[in-house]
């Protein structure tokens, strides 16, 4: 093991969490370090945002034409499969980091390659991919920034079934010719327009009663019912009791809890999400490996002065744009408490505080329709005690969602925050509402009274009339 070095920072993982904390902090001119054991870039580059819609978004051009006369006809031929996963392949940089590597270069950050872990407070050991340990120091802080990973449930069989994850789900090379989805959440649902839309013949099996669960009820229901047109078979209620897979090149059967059999070419479980923290040393300092870091608003773990836990670990909100805003917050955070600087700790809205994460986290799902929402829904919202009402909108009723292809369907909901007339959440689900979601976002954060809003006037004749709507609707 050679000697120590010291840095200012050290950063474990480089994802876009790490590299945004990395890029802060070396613009705050502190030394930082970054160690990565897999590639620069992290999930969101090759496993998960970027790849998914990439494989997605062709998808969503084809229904888009298929909606306008003059395209339709032309649209309604299948996908060229091959040529959508090779447009994924080079989003996805073809899984190499080379590009992402000369970035981080860029900003100053030193880049170790290997696995990191705490060894006791401010100290990272690495151990390299040739075998060989680097020591590395930190003046001010360690910032934990390794994200998630997808877990498997733990089913008889299911080691032996190659089932897929959502890496898996991104990156196959080949359509299944029956693909079984396990789970009604973001992953789930994306997955299952992707692979329907490129020619799988697909089964969603939900374990509750809808999709998309912490989204409005309504949006769910509407991606059921557009998957169901699709093709697809979506089936809510049921659970996987086992799974087999006696030839590892043959199918794959779920076994339900009624005793019902399901064959399927490839299975997808997208159950949940674990941190990746089992193996990084928190044991040397006090804390159970394997865990989510609890934090506070500055993303510093809770009872320490000089850890941080950024993005995906601390479980507060598991999105790539949100793990790069904690990482601009994480950043400011550490530069002034290294500066000495004193925190904004009493602004809600300042630059030391991740107030986001709680009150106007933003979340787009690109399955057809889109369903976008900001901030808390009718559910949460009252049982966070707020006194709310809900403003419900037809987004087909609005003539730019008409212009937008025929047979719209879509709906749009605000919260209203009656004490204070501001709105608290927004929703929708529609084609191409993905584009609305930054206005809802502006309006959730800013707490624009609703007699300020009044006076956005959107354009006509496009989808954001429905803002109008929406208002006039609550005023009645």
């Amino acid at each position: 093991m050679t000697e120590a070095v010291e840095f200012d920072v050290v950063v474990l993982g480089a994802g876009p969490t790490g590299e945004n904390v990395a890029d802060r902090l070396r613009a705050a001119g502190l030394s930082t370090a970054v160690v990565e054991s897999e590639l620069v870039g992290g999930e969101c580059s090759y496993w998960a945002c970027m790849p998914s819609k990439a494989l997605l978004r062709p998808v969503l051009a084809q229904a888009d034409a298929r909606r306008l006369p003059g395209l339709s006809r032309s649209a309604e031929g299948p996908l060229d499969a091959g040529a959508v996963l090779a447009r994924r392949d080079s989003f996805a940089s073809h899984w190499k980091d080379d590009g992402q590597v000369s970035w981080l270069d860029s900003t100053g950050a030193r880049l170790y390659r290997g696995r990191g872990r705490l060894d006791g407070p401010r100290r990272v050991v690495v151990d390299g991919p040739e075998g060989e340990h680097q020591v590395l120091t930190a003046r001010h802080a360690v910032a934990v920034c390794t994200g998630s990973r997808a877990v498997l449930p733990d089913l008889p069989g299911i080691r032996g079934a190659k089932a897929w994850t959502s890496r898996e789900a991104t990156s196959a090379h080949a359509v299944p010719g029956r693909l079984a989805i396990v789970g009604g959440g973001v992953v789930g649902v994306e997955m299952a327009t992707a692979w329907q839309a490129l020619g799988s013949r697909v089964t969603l099996l939900v374990r509750g009663d809808g999709l998309l669960p912490r989204m409005e009820p309504f949006v769910g229901e509407h991606i059921a019912a557009a998957l169901t047109e699709a093709g697809a078979q979506v089936r809510t209620g049921v659970s996987v009791a086992s799974v087999e897979r006696p030839d590892a090149s043959g199918p794959v059967t779920l076994v339900l809890d009624g005793g019902e059999r399901i064959e399927a070419d490839e299975v997808l479980f997208a159950t949940g999400r674990a941190p990746r923290t089992d193996d990084l040393g928190l044991d040397t300092v006090g804390l159970a490996p394997g865990s989510w870091l609890t934090v506070d608003d500055s993303c510093r773990v809770e009872g320490s002065t000089w850890l941080y836990g950024v993005g995906d670990v601390n479980h507060r909100a598991l999105l790539t744009h949100q793990g790069k805003y904690q990482a601009r917050i994480a950043a400011a955070a550490i530069a002034a408490r290294a500066q000495k600087v004193p925190l904004l700790e009493t602004d809600r809205w300042g630059a030391h505080a991740a107030t986001a994460d709680l009150a106007a986290v933003p979340q787009v799902v690109f399955t057809d329709p889109e369903a976008a929402s900001v901030g808390l829904s009718l559910t949460e919202a009252e049982s966070a005690g707020h006194r709310v009402r809900a403003v419900d909108h037809d987004l087909a009723a609005v003539a730019g969602a008409s212009l937008y292809g025929d047979d719209y369907k879509g709906r749009a909901r605000m919260i209203v925050d009656l004490d204070r007339e501001i709105l608290l959440g927004v929703t929708f689900v529609g084609p191409g509402v993905g584009e609305l979601l930054h206005s809802a976002t502006i309006a959730v954060v800013g707490e624009i009274p609703i007699e300020r809003l009044w006076h956005a006037v959107p354009a006509y004749p496009t989808i954001s009339e429905v803002w109008l709507r929406l208002l006039e609707s609550y005023r009645g």
